[in-house]
């Protein structure tokens, strides 16, 4: 994610569907799934006792009445005995879910737990399918998921909810899986996801479009935009395609994206290979305060510019590739996303004295409490976009004058290399650094990530900073 730069100034910012039929007898507790992964900030994001391997989503949507219907088709697997299981979703309506083909219980608790019992119990390392049908007047959530566009058009994007705002899920980054979209709309009308586009077609007036994500996705990082969008097709050098999608009034973002390839390239030099089989962005013509790195195909404000573009790009790596183990992790996206944008794009580009304004910055900084009163590594709910983004790449810089060029760049690679397509914490992180130095990085690491004033000046100044 890539806060507008208004956001940034400040120290801090802020980042009801109808009960449905229950079961008529409650499981028992011991083989229920739990109703969430005890994330430490957000506990009932996602739900235990089973794992996902792929969504298929079928959604049709008529811009002009909001009425939005859904089918979402889970497979998973149970981890455990479960009479019962719980989804993440806070959309319209449920109208009825079947389990394995069977016609199952339900009822919906707030604020996003769908709680499911299926006619048989689930027994552990077998293979299930869950199907919900759901239909009705989809909310605006203004940005924090489905989100109505000036335009009449609507699309969905939010950290770190969103996916359950238009389809149900286990909505945790520790449980990614493939996704397939098939999305009906008006024929005028076009729809927009991650992945590549499997099929376009036009009939009786009606527009189906259907994507697929093949590597393994999480909730918030999948999307889709329905617009009257202009598309940009471009190709790597290698093959890889570019497909980007203008809404009305976004056009004068493409010189921008025209430049992908290049960025592409660019961060395909610090961190190895581009992780997926295609790639693109989603530009929006709305203010919302964000731009975010959904899958494959970032989605962009309406504000964004060429470091929106890195910095979103940068996340096809750090926070789509590698995804955090928890979202108190979130300096593993940011920090990384935000020094590669800020200080490695335009010193390898522009040749600009990054040193110089590393020393800048520390020097306006000293003296202001407020700047350092966020730590980058667990800085609270409330609090997760704000220090990462301001002095993470302060932070990264310090790390890289640490270690030297040679054993920064190539930690970072090989990182993200043994992390591909799955999880990792900063705690893997700090660990995996100190690996590579003789040096004890110790108090490095904690006054850079956990303390909350300047750090001592030899973690300040370090290596050629000195002086």
């Amino acid at each position: 994610m890539r806060l507008g730069r208004w956001l940034i100034a400040g120290v801090v910012v802020l980042a009801s569907p109808a009960l449905v039929p229950a079961a008529a007898q409650a499981p028992s507790a011991s083989l229920a799934g739990s109703d969430g992964l005890n994330d430490p900030y957000f506990p009932q994001d996602g739900n235990g006792g089973y794992d996902v391997a792929h969504y298929d989503v079928t959604l049709g949507y008529d811009p002009a009445d909001h009425q939005l219907t859904g089918s979402t088709r889970i497979d998973a697997s149970a981890t455990q005995p479960l009479t019962s299981f719980n989804l993440d979703y806070s959309g319209p309506p449920v109208r009825a879910v079947r389990v394995n083909n069977a016609p199952a219980g339900f009822e919906w608790q707030k604020p996003h737990e769908l709680v499911v019992h299926p006619a048989l119990p689930l027994l552990p390392g077998l293979p299930f399918t869950v199907t919900v049908d759901y239909a009705g007047t989809a909310p605006d959530t203004r940005g924090e998921g489905w989100t109505y566009a000036p335009t009449g058009g609507v699309f969905a994007a939010g950290q770190p909810h969103s996916a359950s705002t238009w389809y149900p899920l286990n909505d945790s980054p520790r449980d990614k899986a493939t996704f397939t979209l098939h999305t009906t709309v008006p024929a005028e009308w076009e729809v927009v996801s991650g992945g590549v586009r499997v099929r376009d077609e036009v009939r009786d007036g009606f527009r189906t479009v259907s994507w697929e994500q093949r590597h393994p996705v999480i909730g918030y990082l999948t999307t889709v935009a329905i617009d009257r969008f202009e598309y940009l097709e471009q190709r790597r050098a290698n093959g890889t395609p570019l497909l980007s999608a203008f809404a009305p009034g976004a056009e004068d973002l493409r010189q921008y994206e025209e430049k992908l390839p290049q960025v592409l390239d660019f961060t395909e030099s610090l961190y190895g290979p581009y992780p997926f089989d295609t790639g693109g962005g989603i530009f929006l013509s709305v203010d919302i305060p964000f731009s975010l790195e959904t899958q494959t195909r970032p989605t962009y404000a309406a504000w964004a510019d060429l470091n929106t573009v890195v910095h979103e790009t940068a996340h096809q790596w750090w926070g789509d590739s590698v995804s955090v183990e928890s979202w108190s992790d979130i300096c593993l996206n940011e920090c990384i996303a935000s020094y590669t944008a800020d200080y490695l794009w335009p010193e390898r580009t522009e040749g600009a004295d990054v040193d110089a304004e590393y020393r800048r910055t520390v020097r306006e900084m000293l003296a202001k409490p407020k700047f350092w009163a966020v730590p980058l590594e667990d800085p609270g709910p409330e609090k997760m976009f704000t220090s990462v983004y301001y002095r993470g790449p302060l932070f990264m810089h310090a790390l890289r004058k640490q270690l030297g060029d040679d054993v920064f760049f190539a930690a970072l690679r090989e990182f993200v290399t043994v992390h591909a397509y799955g999880n990792a914490s900063m705690r893997d992180f700090r660990d995996f650094v100190q690996s590579t130095s003789p040096t004890d990085l110790t108090g490095f690491f904690d006054a850079w990530l956990r303390g909350t004033t300047p750090p001592p000046e030899q973690y300040l100044y370090p290596g050629s900073l000195r002086g």
